[in-house]
This record gives C-alpha cells, structure tokens and sequence, in this order.
C-alpha cells in the first residue's frame, strides 16, 4: 500500500474499545486495582477463542476455558508483581465494520518499572450483537519497540 491510511470511524470506535476500556480493564484486574471477578474477561473475549504463543496453540472452546486462561495469566503474573502494562508500539487496522485487528507491543511491569516480559501480541477482533470481542490472540515473546522489528519474518 502507498499513501497513508485515513482513520475512520470504525477505527476510532475500535481504539478506544481495545486501550481505554479493554486493555484499562484487563490492567486493573490483573493489578488489584479494579475489583471484578475473571469472569469479566467474557466482556471482551469471545466464546470459543483461539490462542496461540511460543509454546501454545489452542482453542479455548467455552467460557470456563477462556475464564481459565485469563486467570491463570493475572495468577501468574500477580505472583511477579505485576503492576502495569506499556505498550510502546502499536497498529490499529479496520477490515470492515465487523472485523478489525489490532497489534501491540505489550512490556508487562512491576510497580517499580522493572519488565516482567515483553510479548507482540496480534488481536483479531469481530463485531458481535454483544460488541466487540477478540476471537484471537496470537503471541510471541519480543525484545523489540516496534511491530517492524517484533515479528518472524
């Protein structure tokens, strides 16, 4: 593609659910500063859901298996002190105005600022009667800033 691409409205509707509402939400849970129970991850992530990261590919097919991986996710990374999560780089790309994926680099910290780890994490996102809903996540351990620098290739 040449030229840049023009934000829409779609775009900004999609932002704003996955960093200030998602991502904020997700954040607070995992570090005890909102107080809801894992079962609010299905306010985001859809049923079934697929996974897969360096280690893992699977299909998390009801809502007890996606509750379970979230806060199996929150669990551990409470036990490392988790506090925040920067997101140093990231892409926003709408297909259509049900489908949209979003890319980031997540660097997961303790309070003092210190990386727990840092993943690339490609979000595939459609639109249900329910909102929006990630239908896949796929994920790899990254040293890098940027997307550009992020992926296999």
């Amino acid at each position: 593609m040449n030229g840049l691409r023009v934000p829409s409205p779609i775009h900004d509707e999609v932002t704003c659910w996955f960093f200030e509402d998602y991502l904020h939400t997700w954040i607070g849970v995992g570090a005890g500063t909102i107080a809801l129970g894992p079962e609010f991850i299905l306010d985001y992530w859809a049923v079934p859901m697929h996974y897969s990261a360096d280690q893992t590919n699977q299909w998390l097919l009801d809502a007890s298996a996606v509750v379970r991986f979230s806060e199996q996710t929150h669990v551990r990374l409470r036990g490392q002190g988790y506090a925040s999560t920067a997101v140093p780089d990231h892409e926003v790309t709408v297909y259509n105005g049900g489908g949209a994926a979003i890319e980031v680099i997540l660097s997961r910290c303790r309070a003092d600022e210190s990386e727990i780890e840092r993943h690339a994490a490609h979000f595939e996102l459609a639109r249900g009667q329910a909102g929006w809903r990630m239908v896949g996540i796929q994920s790899a351990r990254a040293a890098a800033d940027s997307l550009n620098t992020a992926w296999l290739r």
